[in-house]
């Protein structure tokens, strides 16, 4: 299975009927032209060289890293670094790490990705289109407690390891990058990856963190859990029906930080897992290694 084959294939139904499935879902090999390329690249880079997913590698101790031009932070205490492709990257990503010693520079060809379409009806009209002034004053603050929790940026590289899917059991409910149609309306790209269990299933911590974000109430996504695991790479969890965690708290990888729910924007139980890099949306379940 190849990456541009990968958005069609095992997508289930929610319902009774539906049969519960152990991850992984998908084969997570990098694709052959991947591995050929990380052959001939510096700093040992790895990782999913599509739209939608990341890279890491390892240079110089706190070195400048700048990525397609901009400067994007630093390398941490032992040179790793982690850059992620977003939805609709371009063709190439250039990765450069500057130190005294010197700069080092690496292209790499970002694979296209192919996006479905996906229709979700008999949401509540305020979570599609709100106009209540109550809901949109609670979006705002919601709003206001995330774009905090984004803008953490610690120092670690616990990304390195990989992830571990956040449940054992689960079937696949949406795929991260479809475009979404919400009771008719079409509205942004999905930067999910959608897991569907029952209310309850434990959420583990795909790997370790800090705890930047934990809310058992946010308007669209419910119970929500932001982590970050070092350089601005912060996952996210929606639609908890519990949050076991608190703000500040540090988790290691497998640590139960909450319960699958419905809670939000939500028609039923499942853990929508996001991942974002800075400004860029990830496909999470391409980390799991």
């Amino acid at each position: 299975m190849n990456a541009h084959d990968r958005r069609h294939v095992l997508t289930f139904g929610v319902g009774a009927a539906a049969a519960w499935i152990a991850s992984p879902v998908f084969a997570q090999t990098i694709p052959a032209d991947d591995q050929a390329q990380t052959k001939n690249l510096p700093f040992n880079l790895k990782g999913r060289f599509v739209q939608s997913g990341y890279c890491v590698g390892q240079a110089a101790p706190k070195a400048e890293l700048w990525v397609d031009g901009t400067l994007r932070g630093y390398t941490s205490d032992a040179g790793w670094f982690y850059a992620g492709f977003d939805r609709d990257a371009g063709t190439t990503c250039t990765i450069e790490v500057r130190s005294p010693a010197g700069k080092q520079t690496a292209v790499l060809k970002i694979a296209a990705m192919t996006y479905d379409v996906q229709r979700v009806d008999g949401l509540p009209p305020q979570t599609v289109t709100p106009t209540d002034p109550d809901v949109l004053a609670r979006i705002a603050r919601d709003t206001a407690l995330k774009n905090v929790a984004f803008a953490s940026h610690t120092a670690g590289d616990a990304f390195k390891g990989g992830f571990i899917y956040p449940l054992t059991k689960y079937v696949v409910s949406g795929h991260f990058g479809n475009q979404r149609v919400l009771n008719g309306v079409p509205k942004s790209p999905h930067m999910g990856f959608d897991m569907a269990a029952p209310t309850g299933t434990p959420i583990r911590a795909p790997q370790a963190g800090l705890v930047v974000l934990a809310e058992p109430d946010m308007f669209f996504e419910g119970g929500l859990t932001l982590i970050d695991h070092g350089q601005g790479l912060i996952s996210m969890y929606l639609h908890q029906s519990k949050v076991n965690v608190k703000k500040g708290n540090t988790v290691v990888q497998g640590q139960n930080i909450g319960q699958v729910g419905a809670k939000g924007r939500a028609t039923g139980p499942h853990l929508c897992w996001r991942l974002k890099w800075l400004d860029r949306h990830m496909d999470p379940s391409l980390m799991v290694i």
